[in-house]
């Protein structure tokens, strides 16, 4: 199990990271491509949304829900990282410390920009 508060906020950032790169960023849209048909609409007030159609059927399909629900991804994430964490510890510590503090800088990001607008 954890060893204290640390370790435990560190595998929480490292597994919002994981999930919000799988989701939404564009650097994976690779990953999503096969199972999700990403497209963007401009919006009356001129913003713009993204919105995914799944695609397929079957297995092809279930991936593709899971792809376009951060809730599933974040389940499916946050397990990945602590069976990961149980059978190589020591190599996925380097992996679990990057994406969290990737996920903690992204979170002091929004937190400026929020304040500056």
């Amino acid at each position: 199990m954890f060893e204290g508060w640390l370790e435990f906020s560190l595998f929480g950032l490292a597994s919002f990271r994981l999930t919000r790169l799988l989701v939404f960023d564009k650097i994976t849209s690779f990953i999503r491509k096969p199972f999700l048909h990403e497209y963007e609409e401009t919006e009356p007030d001129g913003t713009t949304a993204t919105y995914v159609d799944v695609k397929g059927k079957g297995l092809r399909a279930w991936i593709g829900e899971l792809l376009s629900c951060y809730w599933c991804t974040g389940i499916w994430s946050s397990g990945f990282l602590y069976i990961a964490w149980i059978l190589w510890p020591i190599g996925i510590e380097v992996l679990i410390s990057i994406l969290g503090i990737a996920g903690l800088a992204a979170i002091i990001e929004t937190i400026v920009t929020k304040l500056i607008d």
